[in-house]
């Protein structure tokens, strides 16, 4: 009977540890420092100002970008015009644009600025504008691919490459979501694709061939009013075919933060919202949220101090300061965190030392992100003149030496 109810309890006290074990895993779960759940099927997040990446789901994996495509050909029309240019659509860069891809009905011999096309481009995402600037500004269509390819060559950009303008579904066109991060980072530099990709709509006014165009921003995230506005976002394109899924490629700046955030291969729900707002807008709060710009370092902050041995004693006491500020990207749990640098001083430290002169550097390691400043002399250093004294002196003594050794040596040759 004893040994019955022992393993009564002790089966009852497994019961309960598993029991309590498992509502343990269930309320661990829900932690406010978790990564959003999103749907598409790659997505990244990364800080514009130390490149840190904040959120990576898939994200070198190959994919299909559909019209992200188009911040590559913007950039490129930019690079290589003047905004004012007028551009003669030709009817050759028009047929080939595949029925039910958005257009904006450009005619052959119609003719526009370049910031009109761009403006085409970008806000309502017409193929046929990617394909007339391409061939004004590549000569050829096939000539601006290449011109788009050897940029993706110098941005380093490894996985990804392009054959056509416009993001046309082909098997060779393709990018990822680093790589498109990474184009959007350099996109941005530009202040005009910053402004036409940013603008929430634009009228094209009445051409040669037809009347006034007026168009919405395919962006949902920059139009007041919409359900999906996100009022930090500043810049964005989007993308969709039925391979390449919903894509979204923007820019949102908030608390002297700018992220830039990918998404690829998005989906629709029942009521045809597309996730690649709803995405964007979960990782955009999540990195917002959870990171912040943490001030480490300000111009004239006193960092270290050094003796300079060929000194004057009133000057020799060096202290060395900061030339340049240091933000760096820390998560919000971090931000009373005290980091101290690694203090990498020149070799040759030695008087004369002017004010302002740099001695070295302090670097910062922080989450794996190095965070380095100049480091500068904060006085002039000058000489020791007793040190100076003794030197000439050691070196009129070395002279007499070498004299008298000289002259000894040709008295002892004459005497022999």
């Amino acid at each position: 009977m004893k040994i019955y109810v022992k393993k009564i309890f002790i089966l009852s006290f497994l019961l309960i540890t598993v029991l309590f074990t498992n509502l343990n895993i269930v309320y661990a779960v829900d932690s406010p420092a978790d990564s959003p759940q999103i749907t598409a099927r790659a997505a990244i997040l990364i800080d514009n100002k130390t490149n840190k990446i904040l959120y990576d789901k898939s994200a070198n994996e190959k994919m299909f970008p559909a019209s992200t495509t188009k911040i590559m050909t913007a950039i490129l029309v930019l690079e290589n015009c003047d905004l004012n240019e007028t551009v003669t659509a030709s009817y050759d860069s028009l047929i080939s644009i595949p029925e039910g891809y958005v257009t904006a009905e450009i005619q052959g011999e119609e003719q526009f600025t370049i910031e009109q096309l761009l403006e085409m481009l970008l806000v309502h995402s017409a193929n046929d504008a990617a394909n007339v600037l391409a061939e004004y500004v590549g000569g050829s269509i096939e000539s601006f691919i290449s011109m788009m390819n050897t940029k993706v060559n110098e941005l380093g950009l490894t996985n990804t490459h392009f054959t056509n303008t416009y993001g046309l579904q082909e098997d060779n066109h393709y990018t990822t979501a680093y790589d498109l991060a990474k184009m959007m980072q350099y996109c941005i530099q530009n202040d005009d694709f910053r402004r036409i990709a940013g603008s929430v709509s634009c009228s094209i006014p009445a051409t040669n061939k037809s009347g006034v165009r007026s168009y919405t921003s395919t962006n949902q995230l920059i139009v007041p009013g919409n359900s999906n506005y996100y009022s930090y976002v500043t810049v964005g394109k989007t993308g969709f075919t039925t391979e390449a899924g919903s894509c979204l490629v923007s820019c949102a700046y908030r608390n002297d933060m700018e992220l830039t955030c990918v998404i690829l291969g998005g989906t629709l729900s029942d009521d045809n919202v597309s996730s690649r707002f709803t995405d964007s807008i979960s990782l955009y709060e999540y990195g917002f949220n959870h990171f912040s710009l943490k001030n480490i370092a300000n111009p004239g902050d006193i960092i270290t101090s050094i003796e300079v041995s060929n000194a004057t004693p009133a000057t020799k006491s060096l202290d060395l300061a900061f030339v340049d500020s240091i933000h760096a990207l820390v998560n919000n749990s971090n931000l009373e965190t005290n980091y101290l640098p690694e203090i990498q001083l020149n070799s040759d430290i030695s008087a004369p030392i002017a004010e302002g002169d740099v001695l070295g550097k302090a670097v910062y390691i922080i989450d794996g992100i190095s965070y380095e400043a100049d480091i500068v002399a904060t006085h002039n250093v000058e000489n020791s003149q007793l040190l100076q004294f003794v030197l000439q002196i050691g070196g009129i003594f070395i002279a007499l030496l070498i004299t008298f050794e000289i002259f000894f040596s040709n008295k002892k040759k004459k005497n022999i």
